[in-house]
């Protein structure tokens, strides 16, 4: 869920994992939470770029940050009958959830945390981050296909940003988008009559899928976390 500003102190905390938004109300009442170094009261609201402290003995959640690489047929939340996501078919060490999505027929890399900073950070468009996919034609392309792709398609009355795409092979292409339209890569490929035989992300700014097996995932740790979030503003 992205963050709309103003948004109210009990929210913010809720949506950043600080607790519930009673538990929130709580840690108003007994003093523990601070705006720009004053100390809030019920009922204040938190502007982009404010500052807010939760004292160190409020009850504050560890993160965790997973790569996850979803296999094809999996959708990413929200199964409708008959289908399955992310969370039933693999068992994490602790509640979490995805951040953004991939259609139920592309695979690859998502970012599985219990951080709800980073939806806002990496979802937001007022925010620009590279995701990067690996895209498997029907049919092979033409150079102007590639020009085409980079220089924004227009589909459903929305041109895309310039972006860049290069070739693997006769028929696969790799692309970096910065925007993240629904089933975009599908809808521009289809714009230019072409269409998508597999799609697979495989890296989200610094965070590379690598040898990832569908299904599988690996803790985001060390200075590979520091990297990403840095850039996310985090920290």
């Amino acid at each position: 869920m992205q963050l709309e500003y103003p948004i109210r102190i009990n929210k913010y905390l809720a949506q950043n994992n600080y607790s519930t938004r009673l538990g929130a109300d709580e840690l108003i009442k007994k003093g523990k939470v601070f705006i720009n170094g004053h100390k809030a009261v019920l009922g204040d609201k938190v502007y982009e770029g404010d500052e807010v402290v939760v004292d160190e003995k409020g009850t504050k959640k560890s993160y965790v940050y997973y790569a996850y690489n979803k296999a094809k047929g999996i959708v990413t939340s929200a199964p409708q009958k008959g289908e399955k996501d992310i969370m039933m078919v693999t068992k994490f060490p602790i509640q979490v959830f995805p951040i953004g999505r991939l259609d139920k027929d592309s695979t690859g890399l998502l970012i599985i945390t219990n951080d709800g900073r980073v939806t806002d950070r990496l979802l937001s468009p007022k925010y620009v981050h590279e995701k990067e996919y690996v895209v498997k034609l029907a049919n092979p392309f033409t150079d102007l296909f590639l020009e085409k792709m980079q220089s924004g398609v227009r589909f459903d009355g929305f041109v895309s940003r310039k972006c860049k795409a290069w070739r693997k092979t006769a028929d696969t292409f790799h692309i970096i988008l910065t925007e993240g339209k629904k089933r975009q890569i599908r809808r521009m490929c289809e714009a230019l009559h072409q269409d998508v035989k597999e799609l697979k992300r495989v890296r989200v700014m610094n965070i590379q899928i690598g040898a990832l097996k569908p299904g599988e995932y690996r803790e985001i740790k060390g200075q590979e976390l520091k990297d990403f979030l840095s850039v996310l503003k985090l920290i």
